[in-house]
């Protein structure tokens, strides 16, 4: 039996407790949300689809309430960047006043004005920050005043639980001890460490960058609680708290095409259609692809 509170982000497992697996729920534990392929910024590494795409917010609420009624525990939205999805804010509310579900987002901030923040204010339980360098690294990968971005995590801070996503790679990896002292001088909650992938003719980070990565991590002693992308964890000591929420039991993606995927790194998936997403996740475990 797993409990969760949306509130603090404190998951509470009672591994003595067996239930039937008719009991189960049928949705992931998690499920990001593309709400569109727009963006304002065009990062190097960036993975997400370029055509364009955007989801209806009418459906996309219908997916939030039945993801619900499933047994998710959280969705998190992303992009492209969400904050110029304009229904953003009454999708949120949506989820925030109609659901149990928590809220999430990933964004690079630089949207967040005031009257936004004001938007999402007790509608959004946690934003991530995608930072990927300080200084002069960050204003070449992201094109953006770094001074800038200071600014808006201060406002994000004040009203939002947030953490810093760092992609890593030959050009990021020596930036870290200055992410993580951001990330602690900012009150950032978590420090989301996530090796650069394969993506349109970039190689990803290569093995001696993550070995790099790895060694840093174990040299680690700042006091932002560390997390890693599934997957990219090697030989390090990890917990696995949840052995039995594997795969699309875990975690699923909807991309802005309306696609269910494993991963958003993944190419196979199923077309969410008027049966919905768990019908859509039903096909896709079928295929093999759990």
């Amino acid at each position: 039996m797993h409990v969760f509170d949306r509130r603090t982000g404190l998951n509470v497992l009672f591994d003595e407790v067996e239930v039937s697996e008719a009991q189960w729920a049928r949705a992931p534990r998690q499920v990001s949300i593309a709400l569109t392929n727009a963006c304002d910024l065009a990062c190097p590494f960036c993975y997400a689809p370029k055509t364009a795409a955007v989801l209806d917010a009418a459906r996309l609420c219908a997916w939030v309430d039945e993801l619900n009624a499933e047994g998710c525990l959280g969705v998190g939205f992303g992009g492209g960047e969400p904050t110029l999805y304009r229904r953003l804010p009454q999708v949120c509310r949506h989820a925030a006043e109609r659901t149990s579900l928590a809220v999430t987002m990933t964004t690079h901030a630089h949207r967040f004005t005031p009257q936004l923040i004001d938007a999402l204010a007790g509608a959004v339980n946690f934003i991530r920050v995608s930072v990927d360098g300080v200084g002069s690294t960050y204003e070449k990968l992201r094109g953006r005043p770094f001074t800038d971005l200071v600014q808006r995590l201060t406002r994000i801070g004040q009203t939002f639980r947030f953490g810093l996503n760092c992609v890593v790679n030959t050009h990021t990896l020596s930036d870290l001890d200055a992410v993580a002292d951001l990330a602690a001088s900012t009150g950032a909650a978590e420090l989301l460490l996530l090796p650069e992938r394969p993506a349109r003719s970039r190689p990803g980070s290569s093995p001696h960058t993550v070995a790099a990565l790895h060694q840093w991590i174990t040299n680690y002693h700042g006091p932002v609680v560390l997390t890693l992308g599934e997957g990219d964890s090697g030989s390090l000591p990890t917990a696995q708290p949840l052995p039995g929420e594997t795969g699309l039991r875990a975690y699923a993606h909807i991309d802005a095409a309306g696609t269910l995927r494993r991963t958003s790194y993944h190419s196979a998936g199923e077309r969410v259609d008027d049966r919905g997403v768990i019908a859509a996740l039903d096909r896709l475990q079928q295929k093999g692809v759990a």
